[in-house]
């Protein structure tokens, strides 16, 4: 059984970074809070990193998540889009890791799998169905956000998963090793 808990989603990035909370009572996940953080009108990159690291701190000291997972890298357009992300992600993992929360990342094709069944969903396919899993009449109309609400709730699915925690590679291998948990 789950017990109660906050996951911190993270959307990095140097432009905008999403971010979004989501609390799970009784193994049901609710959306906490969510939002952006928008560094576009700031020119000095070393500003954006600092700026990234302290609102994750001020959300983690308001939160207080449990855990924290993260969008991993990617090869995007061009190799100084994916520096720049990486520095993005890696100071919002520092500020995880200063207030010693676990950290957890998904490539963008599991995150998308896990909410939407296939890995090559859109953004605006992704927003679809967390709106309905949410069943919100409003939701955030950023990417990032969403985004961000996203990779908290895949986390949600991957730590539930009897087939994860039981450390088995397939269902076939989880059947071998917990026999006295399937019902004939």
């Amino acid at each position: 059984m789950n017990k109660d808990k906050i996951i911190m989603g993270i959307d990095p990035g140097t432009n905008l970074m999403g971010y979004g909370l989501i609390r799970i009572v009784n193994r049901k996940p609710k959306i906490l809070i969510s939002g952006y953080l928008d560094l576009k009108k700031i020119g000095d990159p070393y500003i954006k990193l600092q700026k990234i690291f302290r609102r994750t701190l001020q959300i983690i000291d308001e939160y207080h998540p449990d855990e924290l997972a993260i969008e991993s890298q990617f090869f995007g357009k061009n190799i100084q889009s994916m520096l720049k992300l990486g520095r993005a992600q890696g100071v919002a993992i520092a500020a995880a890791l200063q207030r010693d929360i676990p950290i957890f990342e998904y490539a963008p094709r599991k995150i998308k799998l896990a909410i939407t069944g296939t890995g090559t969903a859109s953004k605006e396919q992704l927003a679809v169905v967390m709106q309905r899993f949410f069943h919100a009449k409003e939701f955030p109309s950023n990417p990032d956000e969403t985004d961000a609400l996203a990779i908290a709730l895949c986390h949600f699915f991957q730590s539930s998963s009897p087939i994860l925690k039981s450390k088995a590679t397939s269902w076939a291998d989880f059947v071998k090793k917990n026999p006295h948990k399937i019902k004939k």
